[in-house]
């Protein structure tokens, strides 16, 4: 297991580098994608019956180690999602929840490299794909002071070990921990 922190945006960064994205589609799975912490995979295998707006969550079916687990909609990305499916969804003939009208899907290597154009686009100078999404998200939890077993779950892991490369300090904080002392 790497022992290095990994890479990660902002939410500054991360609003930045969407309101980059001309692609609405993109723009939205990038939405997504940092409000979830799913990974880009299991975004694109995402079904239509996967989404549960009555109870709000997003059923992630066979993701990696074939493990299922249930992720809840933030106000923000429900009501993006509710507007996308009701609205302007133009591939009325896919099963896959994000799918372009052409092809029924869309790709891997479209998405990430309208992500990672987007962030150059926004100046950051980072290397940016779709999973630094994902460690933005767990990053922007710990910074709220989300639980790490929260995060381990949200992010589907088995180990708390795994979760916790995700998460990064700063020296603010730190000072803030060694201040809790003369508390």
């Amino acid at each position: 297991m790497p022992k290095k922190e990994r890479n990660y945006l902002t939410e500054e960064e991360v609003d930045a580098t969407i309101e980059e994205i001309d692609n609405n589609l993109i723009r939205l799975m990038a939405t997504f994608l940092f409000n979830t912490g799913l990974r880009i995979s299991e975004c694109l295998n995402l079904k239509m019956n996967a989404v549960d707006f009555k109870k709000r969550i997003i059923h992630v079916r066979q993701g990696k180690g074939k493990k299922d687990r249930v992720v809840p909609m933030n106000n923000k990305l429900y009501d993006l999602l509710l507007d996308y499916r009701d609205n302007w969804r133009e591939a009325y003939t896919s099963d896959n929840f994000f799918a372009t009208r052409r092809t029924g899907s869309i790709s891997y290597s479209h998405v990430n490299s309208t992500i990672r154009k987007a962030a150059k686009q926004a100046g950051i100078n980072k290397q940016v794909s779709c999973h630094i999404l994902r460690h933005s998200f767990a990053s922007a939890l710990v910074k709220k002071n989300v639980g790490i077993v929260q995060i381990q779950k949200l992010l589907g892991h088995e180990s708390l070990a795994v979760t916790s490369i995700y998460t990064h300090t700063n020296t603010e904080a730190l000072s803030d921990a060694v201040n809790a002392l003369n508390d």
